[in-house]
């Protein structure tokens, strides 16, 4: 098992273990040790900067959120017996601990479902915030939050929110080659109204980062401190397509953590119990969870501006391999195509796809896909689906059920116009 221990300058540890990992929380440390490394060194300028005030559950929840997408970083999966299951012990330092431990079998699962390792966590008491902000809150006139990823879901997310006359402020997690794009939309839907974060640069050999998320779902929570609440739960907007949420595993290789679980129902609904048990006003909304990619950009509310921007955004799970250019083969982007294909768009993406005939593709997700197309066609949605809606109950299973079904048919589409399904 490794050990991890994240603290902030308030309670550096009196030693240093050669054989304990430590992260210091939002500042750099003092003097060098191998083992030790900042995290997070941007927050407390970037809170400043948007004139952010935040809860001491928010800072608390900010250090956890960081905490683990560090570790999940750091740890490579390779070194574990069966190459990919690790068991992570982490120590954190937090200004409100009971709070925490009395949820902490609930964070636990949640760790356990989002990355597929076994956490054993311990909450701390520090001694002082981690950050102690001294300026005045800047509070802004907007009603919601909505993130921005710089994707096609939460593209058309922010233009059915306008449509609908919500102010929503734009929240963006920073990725290599997703910035500009973060700022261009927000741009385009008005002035001052984006907080762009950073996690900074996590130093590690593991690349699969199940944990990335909780991030976002962090950087929200703070942006939430920045709108009007009127005593009420800041409401969160997460725009997401059912079928990419789900994520049901294609084939036998993708069952388990070996499927990204970042919007997953499950997931969202651990992490709304445990904002609510540790006193974090927000509620997490998933306005497309019950629709397909293809069906977000049918029914957006504003057909012209969709069409405007939406060849612009990354879907690509692989972008950065391609020189920030879409593979065109992995799972996200033969939706995204199968997307364009159902609302009958022709597909201009910014760049194109180093796959553009993906017929003369050898991708493992190609092949995923094209076997689960087969399979529900020969033996029903249900057979490919198994045990995977569990969680739900039997009105939402029908409901996702049925978006998995349609997501399948969008993607059939697909596969028939390069003559691989017949």
């Amino acid at each position: 098992m490794r050990k991890i221990i994240s603290y902030p300058r308030s309670s550096v540890p009196n030693c240093f273990d050669s054989d304990v990992d430590y992260f210091e929380l939002f500042s750099r440390p003092e003097g060098s040790y191998n083992n030790v490394k900042p995290l997070g060194l941007s927050l407390p300028r970037e809170l400043k900067k948007y004139g952010i005030v935040p809860s001491i559950a928010a800072i608390d929840f900010a250090a956890f959120a960081f905490s683990v997408v560090a570790v999940d970083k750091l740890i490579s999966r390779a070194d574990s017996p069966d190459g990919w299951t690790r068991m992570i012990d982490l120590t954190i330092f937090l200004s409100e601990p009971g709070k925490w431990e009395l949820v902490k079998a609930k964070i636990e699962k949640m760790l356990r479902f989002l990355t597929g390792d076994f956490w054993t966590l311990t909450f701390q008491l520090a001694k002082e915030p981690a950050v102690q902000p001294a300026y005045e809150t800047c509070q802004r006139e907007h009603d919601c939050i909505c993130l921005l990823s710089g994707g096609m879901d939460s593209l058309v997310g922010a233009i059915d929110l306008l449509s609908e006359k919500r102010n929503p402020l734009f929240v963006s997690q920073i990725i290599r080659g997703d910035a500009k794009r973060q700022q261009d939309f927000a741009n385009r839907f008005g002035n001052q109204n984006h907080c762009q974060w950073s996690i900074g640069r996590l130093r590690g050999r593991e690349g699969s980062t199940r944990a990335r998320s909780i991030a976002f779902f962090a950087f929200a929570l703070l942006s939430s401190f920045a709108i009007s609440r009127s005593g009420e739960s800041a409401e969160i907007v997460v725009p997401e397509n059912g079928f990419i949420s789900l994520n049901v595993p294609l084939d036998a290789n993708r069952i388990g953590s070996l499927s990204t679980k970042t919007t997953h129902p499950v997931y969202m609904a651990l992490l709304q119990e445990i904002w609510d048990a540790i006193g974090i006003k927000a509620k997490l909304i998933l306005p497309y969870r019950y629709k397909t990619k293809g069906e977000v950009l049918k029914e957006c509310s504003n057909r012209k501006l969709m069409e405007e921007l939406i060849f612009a955004t990354n879907s690509c799970g692989k972008y950065q391999r391609h020189g920030l250019r879409h593979c065109g083969v992995c799972v996200p982007c033969l939706v995204r195509r199968a997307a364009f294909l159902e609302v009958g768009l022709q597909d201009i993406t910014q760049k194109g796809y180093h796959y553009d005939d993906i017929s003369k593709s050898h991708s493992m997700d190609l092949t995923a896909v094209a076997l689960a197309v087969k399979q529900v066609e020969l033996s029903g949605i249900n057979k490919l689906v198994k045990g995977n809606l569990a969680f739900a109950s039997q009105e939402e299973r029908n409901s996702y059920l049925e978006v998995v079904s349609r997501g399948i048919i969008e993607l059939k589409n697909l596969l028939k116009g390069y003559d691989i399904y017949d």
